[in-house]
Order: structure tokens, then C-alpha cells, then sequence
């Protein structure tokens, strides 16, 4: 369980602060981004190093069925949190207390060795006069979450997110997760 708090008030000056790169943008490519047929290529030679053979009648079309869930599975790459929290509403009714989403389920990979852990996250923050739409949260842990990660990272990318784009009086993030990549292989222990 990993859990960032930032507490309030801020400085004056932190209201000028410019965004962080991975607040203000989807990140741009380290790399040229290799063709679709290489990728595909690239499934065919893991598919023949695990010892199976790529032209089977069952493996056949798998290259084209993982390099397209891998799009969808690592789509983050290609969306901005600022975006995603841009809209917010001034109509709280006066509400000044802390807003807090519970039991979020998100999906992410881990950066280490590419195995899924998915687990739930808990935010809290403390607005200053507007509110963003619930759902708004759980699309922006969405975003982080579809990039290869460390539940340490995913957990202080959201909370910078949230403070940096809503600037609240505060902010509490925790998320709980379950390692494939402890739970299946290694030490083989669901700790989470």
C-alpha cells in the first residue's frame, strides 16, 4: 500500500508554478515508435523463444490479437491529465469539506517485468471553491495507470495531477494493489 499527502496551505507562489511534464502533456516517444508489422514480428520471435511454435493454427493471428490489446492496455502513453481534469464546476452549494472516491479499481503494468498489478485506489482532496465530476478521477488514475509503472510512481503522478491542475487545499492518495510479477513468479507471495 503506497499513500502520498499534500498538505495545505500552499504558498502563494504555488499557484504561478508551471505543470509537470507528465501532468501537462501525454508523453512524446524516447523512440521512433516501430511499425505495426515489427511489432507483430516481435510477438512471432517471443512466441518461438518460449519454445512454441508461431505458425501453429492457434498462434497464428496471436501476434495482430497482442499488439492491438497492447494498445488498448498501454493507451496512457497517448492521453494528458490536464485534459482529463479540465472541467470543473463552481456549484458545490457551498461545500468546503474534503471530497473523497473510494475503491477505484485500476489495471497497470508493472516497468520491471511487464506483469499486470491491479488493486484500488482511494483519493481524497480538499477543494478550493470547485469540484471536478468523480468520474474525472477515475479516468486520470486510468491514464497513469496505462503506462508501465511502479505503484510508488502511479501514486505520486496522481497526486502531483490533482494538486498541480485542481490546486485544492490538500490532497490524500492511496492505492492497494496485487504484484503478478510477486504472486505469480519470484517469491510467488500475493503480498500486497
Amino acid at each position: 500500500m503506497d499513500a502520498v499527502v499534500k498538505s495545505f496551505p500552499k504558498p502563494a507562489a504555488a499557484a504561478e508554478k508551471p505543470l509537470s511534464d507528465h501532468v501537462r502533456a501525454a508523453p512524446a516517444p524516447a523512440v521512433p515508435r516501430p511499425s505495426r508489422d515489427e511489432a507483430e514480428t516481435a510477438v512471432r520471435t517471443l512466441l518461438a523463444y518460449i519454445g512454441d511454435n508461431p505458425g501453429r493454427e492457434g498462434l497464428v493471428e496471436t501476434p495482430k490479437r497482442f499488439v492491438s490489446a497492447y494498445e488498448e492496455l498501454f493507451r496512457g502513453y497517448y492521453e494528458c491529465p490536464v485534459e482529463i481534469l479540465d472541467r470543473t464546476f463552481s456549484e458545490t452549494g457551498g461545500y468546503d469539506q474534503p471530497v473523497l472516491v473510494r475503491d477505484i479499481p485500476f489495471y497497470s503494468h508493472c516497468e520491471h517485468h511487464m506483469m499486470p498489478f491491479t488493486g484500488k485506489a482511494h483519493i481524497a482532496y480538499l477543494p478550493t471553491g470547485r469540484v471536478v465530476g468523480l468520474s474525472k478521477i477515475a479516468r486520470l488514475i486510468d491514464v497513469y495507470a496505462r503506462r508501465l509503472q511502479t505503484q510508488e510512481h502511479l501514486t505520486a503522478q496522481i497526486a502531483t495531477a490533482i494538486d498541480e491542475i485542481l490546486a485544492p487545499r490538500g490532497v490524500a492518495v492511496m492505492l492497494e494493489a496485487e504484484h503478478t510479477c510477486m504472486s505469480m513468479r519470484g517469491v510467488s507471495s500475493p503480498a500486497r
